[in-house]
């Protein structure tokens, strides 16, 4: 009594056009008929409401007509299904309206002694099948129930009709309206029933297919390879991706709070799933938008790479994990740089410096050993007091007032150090190369053990 994709009636058409078989439904149970108030229960019989053979077959040759004016009620009272009840596919939904009435037909007609599936249960496969059909069409399920509702009214209407020319007595024609109804009842919910499944199975295969080109991405595919993948997911790719890095436990809930767009990837990239991270890719989260991002990701423990063309989203993604080993959580940090705050994300953007210096982990190893040679003759409390101050000295220019203020000393204390430091390095401190070298190893954030916390004084 509605449209589908190519619906002819039968439900092994929907089975073949399914990724998978319909989940099958229970057998309905027998519509209730109860007694009705009046004369005489004899015209009904026994076994309930039971049409007589004369009767039925009156309204089955009355089928034809019913069909053909139900479809021209639908095209009618239900504009989305106007262009696809015509040519083949109104033939088609024409036979599928025949077919339902006609199991209608056999279940009235039947005792209620009798198995009420044997009729049923096809055209039930085939309401499911049609609820799938409109579901892969990209259709909801709006349209096809008010299609139900108007093929049920007009198929009342012609039914009862030619029942009452037929001689069914009134109390039998009640319970016929009630039979009928409740029968469109079973086949609306077998519909909305198998629209759902299909959506359920359509998103799971989407799903499936945007974190197959979320690892696409990450794992440096082709171009080529990354258009297909994108098409397959039904995704429309944006200008940039931004890559975010963080708990896989925390991934659900910051999914809910960013673009639909974005795409997530764990499982198939074996270091995330090592480590327990997840992988968000974030459609064009550039300027005000980066800040909405980092909004939006709230107390996570995240860590957002720069913006980048869409398919060079690899590159964001490598960057945020360089700035998340180089920012570890508190209990790891070096114990003399300040522990970064993790119960915010991370922005990528504020750590090029440490990025740069830390390229080459062991030429800056040997840049620190040698820059830092003077202190570590020290013991290990006075050569941190001094490294202190060494880079309060080179970040604040030499100005005592504001590097005595960023160490809560007075400026006679900075003074005082100050006359150890150039005991220690001479002219180096007034050496334009030599002031590079260490404002590079002592301005800077670096991670690991100073030399004279690993090396004994005098070594």
């Amino acid at each position: 009594m509605a449209a589908a994709d190519g619906f002819d009636g039968t439900p092994e058409q929907y089975d073949a056009a399914s990724a998978d078989a319909p989940v099958p439904l229970p057998a309905p149970a027998p519509f209730p008929v109860e007694e009705a108030d009046g004369p005489p229960a004899a015209a009904l019989g026994d076994e309930g409401l039971r049409l007589s053979p004369e009767l039925t077959e009156v309204l089955r040759a009355h089928l034809p007509e019913v069909s053909r004016r139900a479809v021209d009620a639908i095209i009618v009272g239900v504009p989305g299904y106007a262009n696809d009840l015509s040519g083949k596919m109104g033939a088609n939904i024409d036979n599928a309206v025949r077919l339902a009435l006609g199991a209608f037909l056999d279940l009235a007609s039947q005792p209620l002694s009798g198995d009420p599936a044997t009729p049923l249960s096809p055209v039930v496969d085939a309401a499911y099948g049609l609820g799938r059909g409109e579901a892969r069409s990209g259709r909801s399920m709006e349209a096809l129930l008010a299609a139900y509702r108007v093929g049920a009214r007009v198929s009342w209407r012609e039914l009862s009709s030619a029942a009452v020319a037929g001689g069914i007595p009134a109390p039998m024609l009640a319970r016929f309206a009630e039979l009928v109804f409740a029968y469109i009842d079973e086949l609306s919910a077998a519909s909305m029933a198998g629209h759902a499944a299909q959506l359920a199975q359509l998103g799971r295969a989407r799903q499936r297919s945007r974190e197959l080109l979320a690892s696409a991405l990450l794992t440096g595919a082709t171009q080529q390879q990354l258009l297909s993948a994108a098409e397959s997911a039904a995704w429309d790719p944006p200008r940039t991706l931004t890559a975010v890095l963080l708990p896989r436990a925390q991934a659900s809930g910051a999914l809910t709070a960013l673009d639909a767009r974005t795409l997530s990837a764990a499982d198939d990239i074996a270091e995330l799933a090592a480590d327990g991270l997840a992988v968000l890719l974030v459609p064009d989260a550039e300027g005000a938008g980066r800040r909405a991002l980092l909004r939006a990701l709230g107390n996570c423990d995240a860590v957002a790479g720069p913006a980048r063309e869409w398919t060079r989203a690899a590159a964001s993604y490598e960057r945020a994990r360089r700035v998340r080993q180089l920012t570890p959580p508190p209990e790891t940090s070096d114990r003399k740089a300040p522990a970064p705050d993790r119960s915010t994300p991370v922005d990528s953007e504020d750590h090029l410096a440490e990025l740069v210096l830390n390229a080459d982990p062991e030429a800056l190893h040997d840049l620190r050993s040698r820059t830092l040679a003077p202190l570590a003759a020290l013991r290990p409390a006075a050569a941190d007091r001094l490294h202190e101050t060494l880079r309060a000295w080179l970040l604040h220019q030499g100005r005592r007032e504001e590097i005595a203020a960023a160490l809560c000393v007075h400026p006679q204390t900075v003074r005082y150090r100050m006359g150890q430091l150039r005991e220690l390095y001479g002219d180096a401190l007034g050496d334009p190369n030599r002031l590079l070298e260490l404002t590079l190893t002592v301005g800077g954030r670096h991670h690991g053990p100073l030399p004279w916390h690993t090396t004994p004084p005098g070594d």
